[in-house]
C-alpha cells in the first residue's frame, strides 16, 4: 500500500511540474468527488462490519470456507448473482471474507457473479434484450464465474 502512496505522489509531483492548472483542477476534483462519495462507502462499510459482526466466522466457514467444497462455490455465486453493491465496496468486503478464511477462488467466483449477472437488473434488462436474451446472458455468466473459480483453485494449488 506505501508504495501506491509513493508513487501516486511522485507522479501528482511530476503532472504539478509540467501543468500546475490541470493537476490542482484535478485533485480539487478528485476531492470532490471523494467526499461525494465518502457517505456511501462509510454507510456500506459500517452495515457490512454490523452484519459480519453478526455472524460468526463459522458460519462463513461453514458455507464459504474449504470445507464446504463445491458448495462455496455457488454460496458465494448466489450470493454475488443476487447483491447489488458497486465494486468499491466489494473489494474491501471480499478482502474482509478472505481475512475470514474464505479462499480466494470463492472470492473470484463472488466478484465475478457481482459484476456479471444481475438477477434483480433482469427486469431492466429483458425490456432491452428479452426475457430469453436476458436468461441466457445471465445463466452462462454465472457457469462462466464458476469456471473462474475452479480455474483460480486450480491455479493457487500449483503456485
Amino acid at each position: 500500500m506505501i508504495y501506491i502512496i509513493i508513487l501516486t505522489a511522485l507522479l501528482t509531483l511530476v503532472s504539478f511540474i509540467f501543468d500546475k492548472k490541470k493537476t490542482l483542477k484535478g485533485i480539487k476534483k478528485g476531492a470532490k468527488q471523494f467526499i461525494n462519495i465518502l457517505p456511501t462507502l462509510l454507510s456500506v462499510i459500517i452495515l457490512i462490519s454490523v452484519v459480519l459482526y453478526f455472524i460468526s466466522d463459522d458460519v462463513l466457514t461453514e458455507y464459504l470456507g474449504s470445507e464446504a467444497g463445491i458448495t462455496a462455490y455457488f454460496s458465494a455465486g448466489a450470493i454475488g448473482a443476487v447483491a447489488i453493491m458497486p465494486g468499491f465496496i466489494a473489494y474491501p468486503l471480499a478482502g474482509i471474507l478472505v481475512k475470514s478464511g474464505v479462499s480466494l477462488s470463492v472470492i473470484a467466483v463472488f466478484i465475478t457473479t457481482l459484476k456479471m449477472v444481475g438477477i434483480m437488473t433482469i427486469p431492466i434488462e429483458k425490456r432491452y434484450f428479452g426475457l430469453q436474451i436476458s436468461l441466457m446472458r445471465n445463466a452462462l455468466s454465472f457457469v462462466g464465474a464458476l469456471i473462474v473459480g475452479i480455474a483460480m483453485a486450480l491455479i493457487l494449488n500449483y503456485l
